[in-house]
């Protein structure tokens, strides 16, 4: 189906949530992606840091092909392959960097996508807090139910998640939204201290993204979110790492939060668990995941067939060894270079997940991208002035020079 037909289909019967580019992606193969008329794009934003291994890794495609062949879905109903091979290989890669000789398991609940992760994570947080409550012989109403979240934040658009999302514009337009939740600067430990000090017997989490990813990859600094860890401790709240787009080795780490030297007690993820596939997960230490019952969350879809197939060949191949160094290694040759273009004010970002502002003398971002897209380039914009850049984690320096020289004429 041609692109203009497909853009008067959409037109009619798809709800426009999205400002689609003008281009109709029909087939892709590792870095590269192609249109309805032949055309090649460089891809760097891998379906929003999703396609980790690429467009149809074989590997992937194999898996998928295989189960879907065998068994689509049964319901969480009931035992299906997979899906304690991929918990496992999650537990083992949140304690990767845990120096003790018998770190705690992580359990893992699976969901459908990263609002879906972090409602669940925003659930447990709440339910641990109360049954610490009651197992203290305290009414379970007095329970902490405060959840901190970060100025500039994402953390989903559902309600709850929208309202732990710390952006009023995003809010506005769907007031009244669920209560809770309350927001604190970025890297200001003051700030932080004195939110502790006059309500820290209301908190039950600290959510936090080390990363933001949605704002144009803006990091947290170490001392931030070892303050956030030490005032968690201190406290008896959870310390939530939303992993969604810094998770699953797209800093060259297998999550982001492995960059600041903390570890958390409840972890998201999504995006890149599947290499495209439909999947999500929040994992939390065993202590923790306890507190939840058979009927006290669950999901039709989540951890289904096809999605475990397809993460445990994703998971299996980041793991390879070599893989996230390789990672971490094209990622600062990525911003070496970007930081040498005209018009680049500031470079920001681990491994493949990178951002750059733009100087004001620059063409606005949102026309880099459109101009991009003419020059064979799948680009991203987060702000006027921001691009973000997540390609598939296969990307190699050649691919980066390719993305620079074209760069380099558009700017």
């Amino acid at each position: 189906m041609t692109l203009a037909r497909e853009m008067a289909l959409e037109s009619e019967y798809v709800m426009g949530t999205f400002a689609r580019k003008p281009v109709e992606f029909v087939e892709g193969h590792g870095m590269t992606l192609i249109d309805d008329a032949g055309n090649e794009y460089l891809d760097f934003l891998s379906g929003i840091g999703v396609c980790s291994l690429g467009h149809c890794h074989p590997s992937i495609v194999q898996a998928v092909s295989d189960q879907a062949a065998k068994l689509i879905h049964v319901s969480n109903y009931y035992y299906i392959e997979h899906r304690g091979e991929v918990a496992q290989l999650l537990s083992n890669m949140l304690n990767a960097y845990v120096d003790e000789p018998s770190p705690e398991t992580w359990k893992t609940f699976f969901a459908n996508s990263g609002a879906e992760a972090n409602e669940c994570a925003i659930k447990l947080a709440r339910l641990y807090a109360r049954r610490r409550t009651e197992a203290a012989g305290k009414d379970a109403e007095l329970a902490p139910r405060l959840i901190v979240t970060l100025a500039k934040s994402f953390h989903g658009r559902t309600l709850a998640t929208l309202a732990a999302t710390a952006q009023p514009a995003k809010q506005e337009a769907f007031q009244p939204l669920p209560g809770g939740f309350t927001a604190t600067p970025i890297n200001d430990v003051e700030a932080l201290e004195r939110l502790f000090e006059t309500q820290g017997d209301r908190i039950c989490a600290v959510m936090i993204e080390c990363i933001q990813g949605e704002s144009g990859v803006h990091p947290c600094t170490e001392e931030f979110v070892c303050a956030i860890r030490r005032l968690t401790e201190e406290h008896g709240a959870l310390m939530i790492c939303d992993e969604v787009q810094s998770g699953i080795f797209r800093t060259g780490l297998p999550y982001g939060f492995q960059n600041f030297g903390v570890l958390p007690d409840i972890v998201t993820m999504a995006k890149g668990i599947a290499s495209g596939i439909v999947a999500g997960a929040c994992a939390a230490k065993s202590s923790i995941a306890a507190a939840f019952a058979p009927g006290d969350h669950g999901t039709t879809f989540g951890g289904s067939n096809i999605a475990m197939a397809a993460a445990h060949v994703t998971l299996s191949t980041l793991l390879a060894p070599g893989m996230g160094a390789q990672i971490e290694s094209v990622g600062a040759y990525m911003r070496e270079r970007l930081a040498r273009l005209p018009h680049v004010q500031e470079v920001r970002g681990y491994g493949l997940m990178n951002g750059i502002d733009l100087t004001h003398e620059a063409p606005s971002a949102p026309d880099v991208v459109a101009a991009g897209l003419e020059a064979g380039l799948v680009l991203n914009a987060t702000g006027p002035h921001t691009l973000r850049f997540l390609p598939p984690l296969i990307c190699t320096e050649a691919d980066v020079d390719v993305l620079v020289q074209k760069l380099e004429q558009l700017l």
